[in-house]
């Protein structure tokens, strides 16, 4: 086994502790990673705390992994020593079903691994990013543009492509209305993908605040929910919604907004349910949608889309003494607009 040095959190409460962890000895198809830069997602606060499920403790999160190969299996042809590669949320599939064999890995109908908080097909619980090495299987690692730098390539590996993905898929382009919901760790990256996809982009936030972040990021209008008025102007009008925040909200509310055959797409995972008026959906054919991360082909996609266009997430490089306050920093929104770790920092006590 290969052992690597990671920072877990070992109760629901934490804190995090410097521990060491075991990956897997190299098998044919895998890849040895060296850990440069690991992201903070609000997923690894909602998976850590049990809020999605019982967790299985000690518990290393992170899915947004950047770093350098160090070592490759006999059968690798993807990658050689030195490449600088990401690793996202999932780390394996089946590899056998109708997704898996679509590229829709992350709809894999026998479940995808994830980077943390799985089972693999070893039988290992999966740990993730929040440590100094990784070993993955080469058809799960993608290739980092050399235009964009580690720390900032890895947010993309979630925040990414978790917004690129519908952006996409539900056709954002000129002549296209999207709005994006919360300007958190999701928001910034959904406004500047659709803005460089040529769409007219509206930030609708809670307050005007962050406003002036919102134009700077591409946004062309900005409004704040919680005025009234903002959902009578707006009314019936956007083609595409999405939704980035974490937390319960009147979608009833944010469905008048759409176009007819307009849709919102759920990316913001809430632990509560986000009930729907029926009446909100079918007078204009609306409708209310969810949407994942991508595929592997699709992340590839979109980390050469960020670098043709120059797309970087803003970001904030803490040590890993500084996770604790980071975490509590997310949940306050006191974070513009992702933290992302120097695992260089990963054995300072």
């Amino acid at each position: 086994m290969i052992t690597a040095k990671a920072r877990a959190t070992f109760s629901e409460e934490g804190p995090f502790k410097l521990t060491t962890i075991e990956r897997r000895e190299l098998q044919p198809l895998d890849v040895l990673i060296e850990i440069k830069y690991a992201g903070i997602c609000h997923s690894d606060i909602h998976s850590a705390r049990g809020e999605w499920g019982p967790v299985n403790y000690p518990f290393v999160p992170g899915h947004e992994i950047a770093g350098i190969v160090s070592q490759i299996g006999s059968e690798v042809t993807k990658f050689s020593v030195g490449d600088r590669v990401g690793v996202g949320c999932m780390v394996d599939s089946c590899g056998e079903c109708v997704h898996c064999h679509e590229g829709e890995e992350q709809y894999c109908l026998n479940g995808m691994t994830g980077t943390y908080g799985s089972i693999d097909k070893y039988g290992q619980y999966t740990q993730g990013g929040y440590s100094s090495h990784i070993v993955v299987t080469e058809g799960f690692v993608v290739r980092i543009p050399d235009n964009i730098e580690l720390d900032a390539a890895a947010p993309l590996l979630c925040a990414g492509i978790t917004t690129y993905s519908p952006l996409h898929h539900w056709g954002t382009g000129p002549g296209k209305k999207i709005a994006v919901v919360g300007l958190g760790g999701l928001g910034p990256m959904a406004v500047k993908l659709a803005h460089a996809m040529g769409a007219e982009v509206t930030v609708l936030s809670q307050t005007l605040k962050k406003k002036e972040d919102g134009l700077r990021l591409g946004a062309d209008h900005y409004y704040a929910t919680s005025d009234p008025e903002t959902f009578k102007k707006l009314a019936s009008s956007f083609d595409l919604i999405i939704n980035t925040v974490s937390a319960k909200i009147d979608i009833s509310a944010y469905l008048s907004l759409l176009a007819v055959d307009g849709t919102l797409v759920n990316v913001g995972a809430p632990a509560e349910p986000l009930p729907v008026h029926v009446f909100s959906l079918i007078p204009q054919r609306r409708s209310f949608a969810g949407s994942s991360i991508g595929g592997i082909r699709e992340t590839q996609e979109m980390l050469d889309f960020c670098a043709e266009h120059n797309i970087v997430p803003e970001i904030e490089v803490i040590s890993a003494n500084q996770i604790d306050e980071a975490w509590e920093r997310v949940l306050a929104s006191d974070v513009r607009y992702r933290f992302v770790i120097d695992i260089s920092t990963m054995g300072n006590e």
